[in-house]
């Protein structure tokens, strides 16, 4: 699989967004629909064109921003955090992948996720709430090649786990940079041993890297307690 998609690599570099070429003012127009009815746009599934290699899964791009040490809130995130779009074959995700900036040239404090489609990149999704994650703090200058030999492990299906896998995220912040998979039952601990056992194989680590995993209760609980003590300190 992941042969596959090196050889359709360069092959197609077409516009990501099959409506790019429609005028702006019918982009504008479609964008205020999407928004008035967001429920509807979910529904309306990534299909494979003609002749294109399905992935066994449909997957979705997202990316957020956000002004550190501001107070945040779940609502706030929601918000904040934005759909790229969804894709549902090889040369689909290339079409959107070839366009967007790589993650060693982000700056501030942002994010890319790369979820199942249906899936929010978020603890408190129903696909979530039971899971956890694996992460892995880099040294600035290595996001970019672990983020692409992640999510193509990801869409290759390498991590042999069935419909464990939820997503992937890459963190750019100021002094490293974070990337973490996700998976929908944290308490399998034969299914994340062998996500960590891939993770280290795909992104090629060496033996001594730290991977820790956690589970999005204890995310959430650490997040109440922090903010917790922000609110309790009149938000400094």
């Amino acid at each position: 699989m992941n042969n596959k998609f090196d050889a359709l690599k360069d092959d197609d570099s077409g516009d990501h967004d099959q409506d790019n070429s429609s005028p702006k003012d019918g982009e504008k127009e479609k964008n205020d629909e999407e928004e008035k009815d967001s429920n509807t746009t979910k529904r309306k599934a990534a299909v494979p064109g003609a002749g294109e290699h399905p992935l066994q899964y449909n997957y979705s791009f997202w990316y957020s921003r956000r002004t550190p040490g501001r107070p945040a809130s779940t609502q706030s995130y929601e918000q904040n955090i934005k759909q790229i779009g969804s894709f549902a074959s090889v040369e689909q995700f290339w079409r959107f992948y070839s366009h967007m900036i790589r993650p060693g040239d982000l700056t501030g404090h942002s994010d890319f996720h790369l979820f199942k489609e249906g899936i929010k990149p978020m603890w408190e999704d129903d696909a979530n709430k039971s899971g956890g994650k694996w992460i892995i703090r880099l040294r600035k200058g290595l996001a970019s090649r672990c983020w692409e030999n992640l999510i193509l492990a990801m869409l290759g299906e390498q991590f042999m786990v069935g419909e464990e896998i939820c997503g992937a995220v890459v963190s750019v912040r100021f002094q490293e940079d974070i990337i973490s998979i996700w998976n929908k039952t944290a308490s399998d601990q034969a299914t994340t041993a062998r996500i960590r056992d891939t993770l280290r194989r795909v992104l090629n680590l060496p033996p001594n890297t730290i991977m820790e995993y956690k589970t999005h209760t204890d995310s959430i609980k650490a997040w109440e307690d922090f903010h917790g003590l922000v609110n309790a300190s009149g938000g400094r």
